[in-house]
């Protein structure tokens, strides 16, 4: 999945974060009636939802007469996978992962420095 998410366009990604903000499977109108401000045909709707298909990215349910699409995961699954994938490229892991933290916000950071206190230990 690395190399998909990574070569995903920003059409793409608009699309994908609409079928994260459902709770349910969308039909092709219902992602384009979410992209209303970026006035795209329907057909490229339906094209790059096919393309995110092929990647392996979004799922297709076929058994009703419009077809539903789906996200196969979650923004944070997808990006879990993403960022595992990349530390096993990186060389030395521990050095992408401290430049990692040292770019990412103070939130983010906190709730790492959370996860990784051992349980019962207060600062």
């Amino acid at each position: 999945m690395l190399l998909a998410m990574a070569r995903l366009g920003d059409l793409e990604r608009a699309v994908l974060d609409s079928l994260w903000q459902s709770d349910e499977p969308l039909t092709v109108r219902e992602v384009h009636e979410a992209l209303t401000e970026r006035q795209l045909a329907y057909t490229t709707v339906m094209t790059t939802l096919q393309r995110l298909a092929r990647k392996g990215l979004v799922t297709q349910d076929t058994q009703a007469r419009a077809h539903r699409f789906s996200a196969v995961a979650t923004r944070e699954e997808m990006f879990t996978e993403l960022m595992t994938d990349a530390l096993g490229i990186a060389g030395d892991e521990s050095e992408a992962m401290l430049r990692f933290v040292d770019n990412i916000g103070p939130e983010a950071r906190a709730a790492l420095a959370e996860r990784l206190r051992p349980e019962g230990h207060t600062s």
